[in-house]
């Protein structure tokens, strides 16, 4: 992009979706996809929310592509294709925080915005030598920030702050030797320990019982998530409620929680791992069989294990799938 030459608002907005929490290495190649299978707000609007989130797999924190796919048809349907110009009228959108409101002003719109990431209030915290720990120094590291924003080309100077931030000010060695503004920052000589973080609490654990219940004609059943909370809208394998502390010792107590009963039950030997932001989770493989004209209950449907590849499976459904399909050992404990 030619400095000073404003940027495509749905691709600004595309991309600081997708880098909510991500690093630039893992958003690109999901970005260039959805940006070749949907080149326009109306196209990623028309789009199905099942294909939607089946590209986004491997991304994360689900409820984002929710949101953008609600943001695509608010502003393809009812603000007639284009992005509004204030934060304000931004922050009205499904997904859109005070920080993705400014960088699309600011780098799409040319209008003077304060754009702070977690690259910015590095940045600030090291240039005005902030001492006091996160979250309680943001309000300050928004003011420098705030100082130093221009009125002139404010987008090319977001992406500059960003950019120094995720090359140069590095959290750990930080290139101080090459960095443009060494000469005027005050936190050079302790740049490794800024900012302060506050000591993380330790995540508990959570266990549950996943079924993967088969049919003979190796039909498995699968079922959505609920459209609100963790994992909204994606697909998964029924489970028990996912809980702090064990689960019953026997195969049998612990399948009085699935969707249909089984002729048999079997448990895969070793559990299903995954680490979510808030929380560790332990899961138990359970097999079950059931004849061949059994129907699937409620909102769950059968799914042949050469459909999954169209599900919209998040990364722990699909660790599981690997789990049932390559480990068929068994063991008679749950847990």
């Amino acid at each position: 992009m030619p400095p000073g030459k404003r940027a495509d608002p749905y691709i600004v907005w595309l991309s600081e979706i997708m880098l909510q929490q991500t690093t630039v290495a893992t958003v690109g190649p999901y970005f260039r996809k959805f940006l070749s299978r949907w080149p326009t707000v109306e196209t990623l609007a028309a789009a199905d929310l099942n294909d939607v989130l089946h590209c986004w797999q491997g991304l994360g924190y689900y409820a984002r592509a929710r949101n953008m796919h609600r943001c695509a048809r608010i502003v393809a349907q009812e603000l007639l294709g284009r992005f509004p110009e204030s934060e304000d009228a931004l922050l009205a959108l499904p997904g859109i925080g005070h920080y993705t409101a400014a960088a699309i002003c600011a780098i799409a719109f040319d209008k003077h915005a304060v754009v702070v990431d977690g690259n910015v209030e590095r940045v600030m915290a090291r240039m005005y030598r902030e001492t006091d720990p996160l979250p309680d120094v943001k309000r300050a590291l928004r003011d420098h920030a705030e100082g130093l924003t221009p009125n002139y080309r404010p987008g090319d100077y977001a992406q500059a702050v960003m950019d120094l931030g995720a090359t140069i000010c590095l959290p750990r060695r930080p290139k101080c030797m090459i960095c443009p503004w060494t000469a005027t920052c005050r936190g050079r000589d302790i740049a490794e320990t800024l900012p302060v973080r506050r000591p993380k609490a330790e995540k508990p654990t959570r266990r549950g019982a996943i079924f993967w219940i088969e049919r003979p004609d190796g039909a498995v059943l699968l079922r959505r998530r609920p459209e609100k909370g963790l994992l909204g809208g994606m697909i998964e394998f029924p489970s028990s409620e996912w809980r702090q502390g064990p689960l019953p010792k026997d195969v049998a107590r612990a399948t009085q929680s699935a969707p249909l009963p089984a002729i048999e039950w079997f448990r895969v030997r070793s559990l299903v791992r995954h680490t979510f932001t808030h929380f560790h989770l332990e899961l138990a493989v359970l097999k079950g069989h059931v004849a061949q004209d059994t129907t699937a209950p409620g909102n769950t449907y059968w799914s042949s294990i050469d459909g999954f590849a169209n599900q919209a499976f998040p990364t722990v459904m699909k660790k599981v799938a690997e789990k049932a399909i390559a480990d068929g050992r068994i063991t008679d404990d749950v847990m």
